[in-house]
């Protein structure tokens, strides 16, 4: 199989977005008085200087992933979710609600059930926005993000009130949850903070690779999203699938919430926004999304390597002594050159589909005109 420079250089992309992106923050950092190359080093020995700094890692990097391969489903499909964030909250939610509604069961089951809870509560939070595009054609990055406040405000309500930890009481009352028993706590796969979640993730980026390119699910999904009047018209229920694409998309995320209720917090608090318990996964996972080039499987070492710039900073900040501000400036700014480079490899990508397309064409009309010569000859 020959491999073009071109498609070297839109795998490469992601890196030079991401590149770009900290040369510009080296800019920043200079002008605030910081060495760079103290700060960078900083971020590197603090997502990776140690045993620790990888778990801590990898961790950050799972519910990116789980968000990331979900928003690989919907974009098949041709729909964009922004709603990862209220999916994530309701997931985590729901599955905390399961664990102290039965604080006696054994965590052997409590633990795949309340997952398994988190998933359905996701999907079908994801299903929403889903259900009107499908039939009303409801512009489904409006209704995720309408959603996500939605959310936001039904946790609120339920950490001060029904989910509030027992000994909570009066105007001093903190919102959150009582934290979940010993048993259902995630089980550690070495003596650090990672925990089981971050192997799930994994086995089900590659199960999503195999459902969407060795199913017929699959490619009824992503053949939606090539073209959907092409599918309608072969036979597929284009709203059906859509329907379920974001179902699934949102399923995912809801996953991760439980798994960060379950693996990391074991319980749950507000300060009245979603980034108190979600840490802005997910909108972070729909650009590990897209630094792995909208697969699945490339997915895996794109969270990695934004879970590694998220824990990176925080050392970077305390080494450098710079404003929290500017932490979130350089998160920003890899966002904004990676979703840019996706939308000019894309543009591209058309660019050269349809000068391919005009060349064979033109070959073709060479070869039709050449043989017709040659019989006139004749």
């Amino acid at each position: 199989m020959r491999i073009s420079w071109s498609s070297i250089f839109d795998a490469l992309l992601p890196l030079i977005a991401t590149a770009a992106a900290l040369a510009i923050g080296a800019v920043m950092l200079v002008l605030l008085g910081a060495n760079p190359l103290v700060a960078y080093g900083a971020l590197i020995e603090g997502a990776f200087g140690s045993f620790n700094a990888v778990a801590d890692t990898i961790v950050k990097a799972t519910p990116l992933l789980l968000v990331g391969i979900g928003i690989c489903i919907a974009f098949r499909a041709g729909v964009i979710n922004i709603g990862g964030e209220g999916q994530m909250i309701l997931g985590g939610l729901s599955s905390i609600a399961m664990g102290l509604a039965f604080p006696n069961m054994p965590g052997i089951i409590m633990i795949p059930v309340a997952l398994l809870v988190g998933f359905a509560a996701g999907g079908l939070w994801g299903g929403i926005p889903g259900y009107l595009k499908a039939r009303f054609n409801v512009n489904e990055i409006l209704s995720t993000i309408m959603l996500n406040v939605i959310a936001v405000q039904l946790m609120n309500l339920l950490l001060r009130g029904p989910l509030i930890q027992p000994n909570q009481k009066g105007a001093a009352a903190i919102p959150q949850t009582a934290r979940l028993a010993v048993e259902y706590d995630l089980p550690r796969l070495i003596p650090t903070r990672l925990h089981l979640g971050a192997l799930i993730a994994v086995i089900l980026a590659v199960a999503v690779y195999f459902f969407l390119w060795r199913t017929t699910i699959g490619y009824r999904i992503r053949a939606v999203g090539l073209n959907a009047s092409a599918s309608r018209y072969a036979g597929i229920k284009v709203e059906r699938y859509i329907v379920l694409s974001l179902m699934l998309s949102g399923a995912f995320s809801g996953l991760a919430g439980a798994i960060q209720v379950y693996g990391v917090n074991h319980f749950m608090i507000t300060d009245g926004t979603a980034a108190s318990f979600t840490g802005s996964a997910g909108f972070n996972g729909i650009v590990a999304a897209l630094f792995g080039q909208l697969h699945p499987i490339g997915a895996i070492p794109a969270s990695f390597l934004f879970g590694a710039l998220l824990v990176g900073a925080n050392k970077l900040q305390r080494v450098v002594q710079v404003p929290a501000a500017l932490i979130t400036a350089l998160n920003g700014l890899v966002v904004v050159f990676v979703v840019s480079s996706e939308i000019w490899r894309r543009k591209n990508a058309r660019k050269r589909a349809i000068r391919e397309l005009e060349e064979k064409l033109a070959n073709v009309a060479h070869k039709s005109h050449s043989e017709g010569g040659d019989q006139n000859a004749g």
